[in-house]
């Protein structure tokens, strides 16, 4: 895990080399500082006021290096570990990028969100606080209780006894706090779920006036993480007393039996500077242990954020990449050998099975089929978003897994049923699809998806600004811009999963000669509800429980009289009844 982490430092390596090596001299300069003290109250009397000038001198340098040092050592290690963060952020990032839809549903998308902020902002804190505190504590410790040592052995012995108690009390709580620690994030990754669905489909629980009911499922997941943090802080809150009672008896002992020393050998065996000192690196042992016990909190809260971030950067995807993989696909022609696919390996039937087709270059499929039929699950290997669990899709005459991916979906267009559009302006939604794409190319392409018509509506026109997930354009709008977005790819094949659901028979129909007049080399896969929008394809394919049960042009299946045929009428009579 600290090796997988260590790799996010990269170039903030020599700032979190330099905050030790300051810390260090911090800690020899305020260690110093008593000894120096003791040495002045003790000679005062006899060297007069050169003497008192002399070391009052040497502790106000000793003093204002100590500033020095530790100003510095606090402004190298803000650097450094804000820096780690970054770097975090950017390796989680950049590798959630390369997942597979099936590593999204694995780890789900709150989850990752969490990761990506919550998890990182803990062990960044723990980054600094041990770049900081791991070199001051220990050195703090050993040379408070060396000093001490220097100047009476038998009043020493009081500090060494209480660092196994001490020690065995921070032990303690770190054991019972990191198991509660590691279930509270699980608690964390429900109630980020439950915040994204509620933001996500706010309309829709405004539309159905669920807001208690939202706030209940938020309420409860929020109670959860309340009561075992709350359990955690007890047991955290417990360190505090038992260090002050064992510190703080500690320091009774060194004035009530330094008192008695200095008084029964006539301040031969310990003089009143000496005492003073001893007295002051009792409160540097307290103020060491008080932050290697903060150190223990945050560091036993940030390894578990620490191995679930490992956890996703580690995660191998479950697509994996052909080094030098083919980056041209030669044309739009597509074949099924034999393809059976499941999301899951725990899932009990495959979602497709035993798919044998082909599609030319250039034609037009149509796919219908109910609900649950798998007709997305079967465009969705095209481009290799999943990849099958058995036989294999050949595009351009070649197994998509020889293909390097990002060539790959370059040359596959698809308009998934989840229309997304971004923050930003129309042109900018539109240039993902090309972002080289000149004016005159966007205004070509929103033509081909009868998108221009309404867009030159705006009082902007392609500079209007979308808002976050288009709420401020219709549903068939959306489509239609996504088609756009799709075509300015100028893909080989382009995929249209339900993408005109939302548009009218007359604009759809619009869509449909468009794309086969304008791009007749390019394979069209029309997914429908509607039998209007894939009655003249080349081919249409009925799909029913992950298989195709039907296979041929409109007449064909028309003279079959089967799946087709009954789609057919249904739509027909309330087409007539309406």
């Amino acid at each position: 895990m600290i090796k997988t982490l260590a790799k996010s430092i990269r170039e903030y390596k020599k700032d979190s080399i330099i905050t030790p090596v300051l810390i260090a001299g911090e800690v020899v300069m305020e260690c110093l500082l008593p000894f120096v003290m003791a040495k002045l109250i003790d000679g005062m009397e006899e060297g007069g006021m050169p003497f008192i000038l002399k070391y009052g001198a040497l502790l106000i340098a000793l003093a204002m290096l100590s500033l020095m040092f530790g100003a510095l050592a606090g402004i190298t290690a803000a650097t450094a570990s804000c820096g780690f963060a970054k770097n975090l952020r950017k390796d989680l990032y950049y590798k959630v990028q390369d997942y597979a839809f099936a590593d999204i549903d694995k780890f789900s998308t709150s989850s990752l969100v969490t990761r990506l902020t919550t998890d990182v902002a803990n062990v960044q804190n723990a980054y600094q606080m041990i770049i900081r505190g791991a070199i001051r504590t220990p050195l703090m410790l050993i040379f408070s209780i060396t000093m001490s040592l220097m100047i009476n052995v038998k009043m020493s012995l009081i500090f060494l006894g209480i660092l196994p108690v001490l020690a065995a009390a921070l032990f303690g709580v770190f054991f019972v706090v990191h198991p509660i620690f590691k279930r509270i994030f699980k608690k964390y990754d429900a109630l980020n779920n439950s915040v994204q669905e509620n933001v996500a489909g706010i309309r829709v629980v405004k539309s159905f006036v669920r807001e208690d009911y939202e706030k209940e499922k938020f309420g409860h997941a929020s109670e959860e993480v309340r009561k075992d943090f709350t359990m955690a802080e007890k047991i955290i809150a417990l360190n505090n007393p038992a260090m002050m009672i064992c510190v703080y008896a500690a320091m009774f002992l060194v004035n009530f039996l330094g008192a008695r020393m200095i008084v029964n050998s006539g301040a031969t065996e310990l003089t009143t500077g000496e005492l003073s000192s001893l007295m002051n690196y009792g409160v540097q042992i307290l103020t060491a242990m008080m932050i290697f016990s903060m150190m223990f909190v945050m560091c036993a809260l940030a390894s578990e954020s620490a191995s679930r971030i490992c956890e996703v950067i580690e995660h191998d995807p479950s697509l994996p990449l052909k080094e030098n993989g083919l980056t041209e696909v030669k044309d739009g022609s597509i074949v099924f050998e034999n393809v059976s696919f499941k999301y899951s390996e725990r899932s009990k039937r495959d979602a497709l099975s035993n798919i044998n087709l082909t599609i030319k270059s250039g034609s037009t499929v149509g796919i219908i089929g109910g609900t649950g039929s798998s007709k997305s699950s079967l465009i969705q290997l095209i481009p290799r978003l999943y990849d099958a669990t058995a036989g294999k899709v050949l595009v351009g005459g070649v197994d998509v897994r020889d293909y390097d991916v990002h060539a790959l979906r370059d040359a596959v267009s698809v308009v998934l049923q989840k229309n997304v559009l971004f923050a930003g302006t129309v042109s900018e939604n539109l240039r993902w699809g090309n972002k080289e794409a000149s004016d005159e190319e966007l205004v070509r392409v929103s033509k081909l998806a009868q998108a221009d018509e309404f867009v030159s509506t705006f009082a902007d026109g392609y500079e209007y600004r979308i808002e976050q997930g288009g709420t401020n354009v219709s549903g068939g709008q959306k489509q239609r811009l996504c088609i756009a977005r799709a075509l300015l790819k100028k893909p080989r094949i382009i995929i249209l999963d339900d993408s005109t659901s939302a548009v009218d028979t007359k604009t759809d129909a619009l869509i449909r000669k468009a794309l086969k007049t304008e791009i007749p080399d390019t394979t069209k896969i029309i997914i429908a509800q509607r039998l209007a929008s894939v009655e003249d394809a080349d081919v249409i394919l009925v799909m029913d429980k992950g298989t195709i049960v039907e296979q041929g042009t409109h007449d064909e299946l028309m003279s079959l009289g089967g799946i087709y045929r009954e789609i057919y009428d249904s739509q027909t009579k309330a087409k007539e009844a309406s």
